[in-house]
C-alpha cells in the first residue's frame, strides 16, 4: 500500500495565503509608499509656513511676547523675523527687559524708541520668566535670526543671588521654561526630569513642526494638546466639560494671543504697579553663589561666545538690581560678584554698560523697576558715553 504525499508548501505561498486571510491587512506599493511621503513632507513644511501667512500678525512698535504665551518660542522666532531691518537693535534678556510690572509702552526699550525720537529702533527680544541658563538655550534654538545684527544683552545678578536661584541646588524644583535648558550636559542639579522627557525636549528644538504644535497648544487649546483640550473641565463645581462635543480644529481662528487693554497685571493702573517698600528700608539677605561655582554665570559667559561666533556685535547692559532691599551687611558680597563680572567682561573685549542705581520707589522687587524707572534707565543710557559709541559703530 503506497502512501500519497501532498507537494510541499513554500515558505513564499503560505505567507501569500495567510496575507489573503488577514482582514485588515493593508499593503502599499511603492508608489503609494512615495505618494505617503510626500503628504508627509507637505504637512511638516508646509502648514507650519502657511500658518503664517493665516495668522493675522502686524505687531506694534512696542510689541512684545504676550505673558500667555511666553513659552511660545516659535512666536518668538517669528516676532524676531518679522523686525529685521537693517538698523535693527535687538534688546535680548529676562523679565527686566520684558517689563514685569509695566505695560508694553513702558519698558526699557519703548523709553529708548522714545529717545532716538520715535523710531521703531529697538525692539523687546526679552520673554518672561527667562534666565541665564534658559536664555542661552532660547538663543541657541531659536534666534538664528540674530546672527550679525546689533544686539544689547541684558546681564541680570539676581541669578546668582541663591543656590536656588543659580539651580545648583540638589532638591528639585519647579522652574521656568524647563525645555530650554541644558538637558544632559552641563548636568542641573535641581532639574530631575526623566530621561524620556530630556530626549523629547532635546528632540524638539530641532524639529520646527512640533515647535509650530506647541504654538498651536498655546494660542488656541489654553496650552493643552487636542486630546486633553477635548477634556478639560471649566474649573467649577460640579465641573462641565464645554470641549467635549467640539473639534480642536474649530478653535483655530488664526488670531494670535494678546495682552489685556487694560491689563490688571501691569502698567500704571495696576494693583502690582507699587514701589516693593514704602520706607526703603532694606531687610533681604540674599546667599551669593561664587561666580566660579554658579551655573547661570557659566551659562551667560557661553551666550556671550556664541554671540561672538555669530559675529554679533553685542553690548552687555548689567543691571539694574535693587540695592536698597538688601541689608547692609550682605552688599559688600553683591559688590564682590558685579566686580568679578565686571572684570571678565573687560578680559574678554565685550563692551558693556553698568546702569546707576535708582531710587528706592521706582523699583518694584529686588530687579525690576517700574514705569519711571525704566524711562529714567533710557534716558541714563542714552547719554552713555560707550553706549553712543557703540550705537554709532
Amino acid at each position: 500500500m503506497t502512501t500519497e504525499t501532498k507537494p510541499s508548501t513554500t515558505l513564499s505561498d503560505s505567507r501569500r495565503r495567510m496575507r489573503g486571510h488577514l482582514p485588515h491587512a493593508f499593503l502599499l506599493t511603492p508608489w503609494q509608499w512615495c505618494t505617503v511621503v510626500i503628504l508627509f513632507l507637505c504637512v511638516v513644511f508646509g502648514l507650519p509656513k502657511g500658518c503664517k501667512s493665516w495668522e493675522t500678525f502686524e505687531p506694534e512698535v512696542n510689541y512684545r511676547v504676550p505673558y500667555e504665551a511666553s513659552q511660545d518660542y516659535w512666536q518668538y522666532e517669528r516676532h524676531l523675523d518679522d523686525r529685521n531691518e537693517s538698523d535693527t537693535i535687538y534688546f535680548v534678556g529676562d523679565s527686566v527687559v520684558w517689563g514685569e510690572y509695566v505695560s508694553p509702552d513702558g519698558t526699557w526699550s519703548a523709553f529708548l524708541n522714545e529717545q532716538s525720537g520715535g523710531k521703531p529702533q529697538f525692539v523687546n527680544q526679552a520673554l518672561n520668566g527667562l534666565y541665564p541658563l534658559a536664555l542661552e538655550g532660547l538663543i541657541t534654538h531659536y534666534a538664528e535670526g540674530l546672527s550679525g545684527r546689533k544686539v544689547m544683552l541684558h546681564c541680570n545678578l539676581l541669578w546668582m543671588s541663591s543656590p536656588q536661584a543659580d539651580l545648583s541646588q540638589a532638591k528639585e524644583q519647579v522652574f521656568n521654561h524647563p525645555t530650554l535648558v541644558p538637558q544632559f550636559r552641563p548636568r542641573i542639579p535641581s532639574y530631575h526630569a526623566d530621561i524620556d522627557t530630556r530626549l523629547g525636549r532635546a528632540i524638539g528644538h530641532r524639529w520646527s513642526f512640533l515647535g509650530w504644535v506647541r504654538h498651536l497648544q498655546i494660542q488656541y487649546w489654553d496650552q493643552k494638546d487636542p486630546y486633553a483640550w477635548t477634556l478639560a473641565d471649566d474649573g467649577k463645581y460640579p465641573p462641565s466639560y464645554p470641549n467635549t462635543y467640539r473639534m480642536p480644529w474649530s478653535e483655530l481662528d488664526f488670531t494670535l494671543l494678546s495682552e489685556p487693554n487694560p491689563d490688571p497685571e501691569r502698567g500704571v493702573d495696576s494693583k502690582r504697579h507699587s514701589p516693593w517698600s514704602t520706607d526703603g528700608i532694606g531687610t533681604q539677605r540674599f546667599d551669593w553663589v561664587e561666580l566660579k561655582d554658579s551655573l547661570q554665570w557659566a551659562a551667560f559667559q557661553r551666550l556671550c561666545k556664541l554671540l561672538q561666533q555669530r559675529n554679533n556685535q553685542f553690548i552687555i547692559i548689567l543691571g539694574p538690581f535693587n540695592k536698597h532691599i538688601m541689608a547692609p551687611e550682605n552688599r559688600t558680597r553683591f559688590e564682590s560678584i558685579e566686580s568679578g563680572v565686571k572684570q571678565w567682561f573687560v578680559s574678554t573685549n565685550i563692551p558693556f554698560v553698568a546702569t546707576e542705581l535708582l531710587d528706592s520707589a521706582l523699583y518694584g522687587d529686588a530687579s525690576h523697576p517700574l514705569t519711571e524707572g525704566y524711562r529714567n534707565l533710557a534716558v541714563e543710557l542714552w547719554n552713555d558715553p560707550n553706549f553712543t559709541d557703540w550705537l554709532s559703530q
